[in-house]
């Protein structure tokens, strides 16, 4: 069973393409900025650009930060900021300077296009971002997990490119998207993507999966008449919420977990994902009635 899983992620790898998840990350980005005065411009500025980060990385990004108005500016700009207080164009944000990670989720929020973009290359969107993004994957395997399991539900609610056919088993589709998951902390960490730049995180991912693969069995196997459905969720969920946890950690700070913490880390995310479960079946359940 486990050479055959195996092959599966192995085929299921030829259609996970990080090259178009470095593509969307680095795409150049033009944010224009609108304020009453110098100093609330250069607040924005800072804030965008710290001045923490190196010279060079500060350089590059004043070439993609403009004063709108200025002589020479871009026509027109990916993203605008506008001082709070001010009239908003549409399409433009409202900068709180008191409140700034207001402005973030709602840039995030409403424009999703560009969150892995931002969350490269400005500082201020990675954490949000990155966050985000582990949410999602783990909510998508939580409901992966439970739609495999229910006749006829798999089609109509949740869709992954690569997962049909030979690739549709629980372990495959939640291990290949647990390394679709690196390679998107990767890309929002400023770190390089690929799977020989990320080699030893992807090994990692696959040999955990056959973990979280026998725990949810055995959570299965001891709940009768299939109430193992919502812990078997939980388990995917808090496996894959750990997993970019670590991610996320390790290109933050350049280490992962201990096995303390590990652990730790795991039984809060099971506890969610036993929430985030019964919320998915419920709305399994109201479109199967609806």
């Amino acid at each position: 069973m486990s050479n055959h899983i195996l092959r599966q992620i192995r085929t299921a790898l030829r259609s996970l393409n990080p090259a178009e998840v470095r593509s969307s990350a680095e795409r150049r980005l033009t944010v224009g900025l609108m304020a009453a005065s110098t100093e609330s411009l250069t607040a924005m500025e800072d804030f965008l650009a710290p001045p923490i980060v190196s010279r060079r990385k500060r350089i590059e990004l004043f070439e993609m930060i403009h004063r709108v108005g200025d002589p020479g500016g871009p026509a027109h700009f990916d993203l605008e900021l506008v001082e709070e207080g001010l009239l908003t164009s549409p399409g433009s944000f409202s900068f709180s300077r008191h409140n700034p990670a207001r402005t973030v989720r709602e840039v995030l929020e409403q424009r999703d296009d560009l969150a892995l973009a931002l969350a490269r290359h400005f500082p201020p969107f990675r954490k949000s971002s990155v966050s985000r993004t582990i949410q999602q994957i783990s909510k998508e395997n939580a409901l992966f997990s439970m739609a495999t399991a229910l006749p006829d539900v798999l089609p109509g609610i949740f869709q992954i490119g690569w997962a049909a056919g030979e690739f549709a088993s629980d372990t495959t589709v939640i291990t290949v998207n647990q390394i679709r998951m690196a390679f998107l902390i990767a890309a929002a960490s400023d770190r390089q993507i690929g799977y020989n730049e990320q080699k030893a995180q992807i090994a990692s991912i696959i040999a955990g999966a056959f973990g979280w693969r026998a725990l949810a069995r055995q959570l299965v196997g001891k709940i009768p008449f299939g109430a193992g459905l919502i812990p078997k969720a939980a388990v995917a969920y808090a496996g894959t919420f750990v997993v970019g946890q670590g991610l996320e950690r390790y290109y933050g700070i350049g280490y992962g977990f201990s096995r303390a913490e590990r652990q730790l880390a795991y039984h809060e995310a099971f506890e969610k994902g036993k929430a985030v479960a019964r919320s998915l079946l419920d709305s399994i359940r109201d479109r199967q009635t609806g």
